[in-house]
């Protein structure tokens, strides 16, 4: 009862290192707390109190899903514990068995890591929020992210949460391996910190616009009134051509809708048309658009649209990572989509894979989605073909009254960090910015308000060796985990043999 109680409160406490609380100083406790649970028990009873941290810890950080709907939050939270409780059994094996027992934060620290990139694409795409890399904005280890990538801080955060368990378990007995990991983990975040990462000399500069143009009604559902959510759009757009014309504002080079600013196909519905042609036109520079666009009878894209006052739409991105069961209905051949919320979602969205940036003008644009944001795959790519500036449209209406706005904000400054560049985020009410490439917050706005942001960035080509390295960090950390549970597996065979050998003199031996 005593580590199941622990499980419980290492869980909770993990909770607290993320917003709305965001006290990360409480990470390491938590995470060795789950070390400490499991170590050294049989893995089938590491799966349970894995299963119990892991219960603890999503249901209190996703509480905002309860805004879909409450089967919807405990659906995802058990799917998500189920990867705690397989960490569980996996590091209770590791920690119990001779091949891996010696050194088994190491271990350790990979198979926790493995089971976040795991389910972090899988199943469907996956469920990245929670990883410890998310918790660690504004704290010292931050500027390890251009270095490592999100996958090395979390094996790095893992690690050393493990080295203080072994210290405790241990009673300090084996302290100078665990010290020296420790010192070596505080030394590399100093380092990072007094030399930050620098992605050299910028190639230009541009002047760019977010507008946040809010949502009507109760502010907390797109569809309430989505014209004139496009509307808003419009006219707050128009507005900023006003103040150029005015002389009171810099003419921006790109402005940037959020996510669902027009949740009709532009292309389709006269009305829209008109209005991002006028918007578009008044302002005289291309405007990046989120749209929903029909992609046949039966599904539907989510894209970011670059529509230029000349040429008119051109380049699209399309959303990587739509939600299951938010955006489209895995298995709907076998399911009553005519049930609950599943009836909201007439028709499927398709999930994009472009990997090249955005061409807006002299401007290299990655562009994200919403959720996009939390997985290291799309931006990525986009860095890696030369883009020098990011932008993430998002409409967290759904949630505009939860923590889920602020911690994908959160999110959103780390991506900043990872990739060493200005980024810009603009959302239908909340929480929109402009974030400079050290994770600043340079501008933003209130939630639920009408407002336009306006900053000069900097255009910043090459890749962070943290993105650089994320596929083999993420190999790396998976191969290790495998050979971990192999060398596990063959030295439970060699026991068993062993016994079965043994077995038959004790047989014969008189009694």
């Amino acid at each position: 009862m005593l580590r199941l109680a622990l499980a419980v409160v290492s869980g909770l406490v993990l909770s607290l290192t993320f917003e709305p609380v965001a006290w990360p100083v409480l990470l390491p406790v938590a995470v060795a707390g789950f070390f400490a649970t499991v170590h050294g028990v049989r893995a089938r009873r590491g799966l349970a109190l894995g299963l119990a941290f892991g219960a603890a810890f999503y249901l209190t950080h996703i509480w905002w899903m309860r805004a879909v709907a409450v089967p919807a939050w405990i659906g995802l939270s058990a799917l998500e514990t189920l990867f705690y409780g397989l960490a569980g059994a996996a590091v209770a094996a590791l920690t119990r068995h001779a091949p891996t027992r010696r050194w088994w934060p190491v271990w350790g620290a990979a198979a926790w890591t493995t089971a976040e990139v795991v389910r972090s694409g899988w199943p469907f795409s996956g469920m990245p929020w929670g990883r410890l890399a998310f918790a660690v904005v504004d704290t010292p280890v931050a500027p390890l992210l251009p270095w490592v990538g999100m996958v090395g801080v979390s094996f790095l955060l893992a690690l050393a949460s493990a080295c203080v368990a072994h210290l405790v378990l241990t009673r300090a007995r084996s302290w100078r391996a665990d010290t020296a990991v420790l010192l070596g983990l505080v030394a590399g975040a100093t380092l990072a910190g007094l030399a930050p990462y620098d992605a050299g000399d910028p190639s230009g500069t541009a002047t760019v616009a977010a507008v946040q143009g809010d949502v009507p009604g109760p502010g907390n559902d797109v569809l309430f009134d989505h014209r004139q959510v496009t509307r808003n759009h419009v006219e707050e757009t128009v507005r900023l051509a006003d103040a150029v014309a005015a002389g009171e504002q810099p003419r921006p080079d790109l402005v940037v809708w959020p996510e669902n600013s027009t949740a009709v196909d532009p292309f389709l519905d006269a009305e829209t048309n008109q209005g991002i042609e006028r918007a578009v036109a008044a302002i005289g520079v291309p405007v990046l658009v989120g749209a929903i666009v029909d992609d046949g009878p039966e599904h539907v894209l989510n894209q970011g649209i670059v529509w230029d006052p000349v040429t008119g739409p051109g380049e699209r991105y399309t959303k990587w990572h739509p939600v299951p069961y938010g955006e489209y209905i895995p298995f709907r051949q076998y399911l009553d989509v005519n049930f609950g919320e599943l009836a909201r979602i007439r028709r499927d969205m398709r999930a994009g894979d472009r990997t090249e940036p955005l061409e807006v003008g002299p401007i290299r644009l990655a562009d994200a989605i919403c959720f996009d944001v939390a997985y290291d795959d799309g931006l990525h790519a986009q860095v890696r073909e030369g883009a020098e500036l990011l932008t993430v449209q998002t409409s967290n209406a759904t949630f505009i009254f939860t923590d889920q706005v602020d911690q994908q904000f959160a999110i959103t400054r780390l991506r900043a960090i990872e990739a060493g560049k200005w980024l810009v985020v603009a959302s239908t009410n909340g929480r929109s910015g402009i974030i400079a490439p050290d994770g600043r917050v340079v501008e933003t706005v209130d939630r639920r308000t009408t407002a336009t942001m306006l900053a000069e960035v900097e255009l910043l080509p090459g890749v962070s060796p943290g993105i650089h390295l994320t596929p083999w960090v993420t190999r790396g950390v998976v191969g290790l985990t495998l050979l971990g549970l192999l060398l596990v597996l063959i030295a439970s065979g060699a026991v068993t043999r062993r016994s079965r050998t043994v077995a038959p003199e004790y047989a014969d031996a008189p009694s």
